[in-house]
C-alpha cells in the first residue's frame, strides 16, 4: 500500500469499497469501518460469500466517509449502477485496476 492510500486509512471513517476478481472482471461493493479487516477477510474467504465464490479480492477503489449512513447510502446507490458506470468510476481513480493495498 502507498504512502498516498495508508495516509486515507482512519479508524473512526467509514468505507465504501469495490473488489474485482481481475481487470474487467467480476465486481462486489461493500461497506466497512476497517477496510483493511474486511479485505482480509474476503481474501482469507473466512466467509461463504460472493466474493469467495468468484475469487473477488483486489481491492480497487474506496471512498470514504464520516458517517455510516452516508456510507451505507452511497453503497446502496452504486450497486444500482450499471457496470459501465462502476467500470468508469474505477477507471478514473485506478486505470491498470493495481490493488491498492497490494
Amino acid at each position: 500500500m502507498t504512502a498516498e492510500w495508508k495516509a486515507k486509512m482512519d479508524p473512526r471513517q467509514y468505507y465504501v469499497y469495490i473488489l474485482a476478481s481481475r481487470i474487467g472482471g467480476t465486481l462486489y461493493i461493500g461497506v466497512t469501518n476497517d477496510l483493511i479487516r474486511r479485505v482480509a477477510q474476503h481474501r482469507l474467504k473466512v466467509i461463504e460469500s460472493f466474493t469467495e465464490k468468484y475469487d473477488v479480492a483486489r481491492l480497487v477503489y474506496f471512498e470514504q466517509f464520516d458517517d455510516p449512513e452516508n456510507a451505507i447510502k452511497r453503497e446502496k446507490r452504486l450497486k444500482k449502477w450499471n457496470r459501465a458506470w462502476k467500470v468508469r468510476l474505477i477507471e478514473q481513480h485506478n486505470p491498470n485496476w493495481d490493488d491498492i493495498l497490494g
